[in-house]
């Protein structure tokens, strides 16, 4: 090893070789951070890093000690293989045990919830920071939340409406779905409620480029992070009727790359509007391909982990511990359109 590789951040990535790892690997190496890509399939991993000189490690995510050799060099990890019920208490644990931290970018509210509860206080005795959710479907829209709700201490509401063109799942989006049999959560009256059924549905304006849609109330982990640390007694969450149209469809095709990126052209924008009395605070951001948008998403986060550029041992909602819009400006023009605004 040189001195110049001892000196680089490491930051490894479980799931390396799915749709969303391939993306933050790229990611990472495009910031000249070095990954450490970790697969359960050794075939996988060779024929997606092959000539590539990464250091790569075929694991199964039962092997505590392969894990923790795996981790070893790290400073960080993402873990981005679904679905999170299955694995994120294995690759959060050997990160606490390894002494790194710990992100990943599940979309299930039950797996947030338990790696909060369960790796708070190990993850402060460890010295490290554990941020489930830091990806499109959760950390986003806090973060967004957070950046809204600026120096109010409080909020009457807290709605976040995703709106997406369209919604092409990948097969880890599938498999999650499959798993995920809890139901959904939405913050009401200061309490954790299941999702009222059947869902509402009502329009909504996201302006350029998606226009009005149908949105039906379909929480994502944003309510669970949200709840953690912004008193809002009220937070619900939509998405484009038109997604959940597709998401629902088994013969809906996976995502298909239109640029040499490997980006797909689906479209979204996110807005998250507050309210106190009669005044209105939202924010929003608009992209290209969620899948592709968690890359960087989640790479900023691990970047300033590694660098020791937010301290904040536990495990925490990424609002908790981030300057919300200095993050998400890091992020802008390149990856999201963002506007934070008061609307009365």
């Amino acid at each position: 090893m040189t001195r110049d590789q001892e000196s680089q951040h490491i930051v490894a990535v479980v799931g390396a070789t799915g749709h969303t790892g391939r993306f933050v690997v790229a990611e990472l190496l495009r910031r000249g951070i070095a990954p450490v890509a970790i697969a359960r399939d050794a075939d996988g991993l060779a024929a997606a890093f092959a000539g590539t000189g990464l250091d790569t490690h075929a694991v199964r995510l039962e092997d505590g000690a392969g894990l923790d050799r795996a981790l070893s060099r790290a400073q960080a990890v993402i873990n981005c293989a679904g679905p999170f019920l299955d694995t994120a208490s294995a690759v959060a644990a050997a990160a606490i045990r390894a002494g790194v931290h710990y992100l990943d970018v599940i979309a299930e509210q039950a797996s947030a919830a338990e790696t909060l509860d369960r790796f708070d206080e190990p993850a402060r005795s460890a010295g490290v920071s554990v941020l489930p959710a830091m990806g499109f479907y959760g950390g986003f829209a806090d973060l967004l939340a957070t950046a809204a709700m600026g120096d109010w201490d409080s909020a009457d509401s807290v709605e976040i409406a995703i709106g997406l063109d369209g919604w092409h799942p990948t097969r880890g989006t599938r498999l999650t779905g499959a798993r995920n049999s809890a139901p959904r959560l939405v913050r009401s009256r200061g309490e954790l409620v299941p999702l009222p059924v059947p869902p509402t549905e009502k329009q909504w304006e996201f302006g350029e480029p998606l226009g009005r849609h149908t949105v039906v109330a379909l929480p994502f982990p944003e309510t669970i992070l949200i709840a953690r640390h912004i008193a809002a007694p009220e937070i619900h969450t939509y998405l484009s009727a038109v997604a959940v149209a597709d998401i629902r469809d088994p013969r809906t095709p996976a995502p298909m790359p239109s640029d040499e990126s490997g980006r797909s052209a689906q479209r979204f924008v996110v807005e998250v509007v507050a309210r106190r009395a009669t005044a209105v605070r939202a924010a929003t951001a608009g992209g290209r391909d969620i899948y592709a948008f968690t890359a960087p998403f989640v790479c900023e986060a691990a970047e300033r982990l590694v660098q020791g550029r937010v301290r904040r041992p536990g495990a925490h909602p990424p609002g908790a511990i981030f300057p919300a819009a200095d993050l998400l400006r890091a992020l802008s023009p390149e990856h999201i359109r963002l506007e934070v605004r008061s609307v009365a």
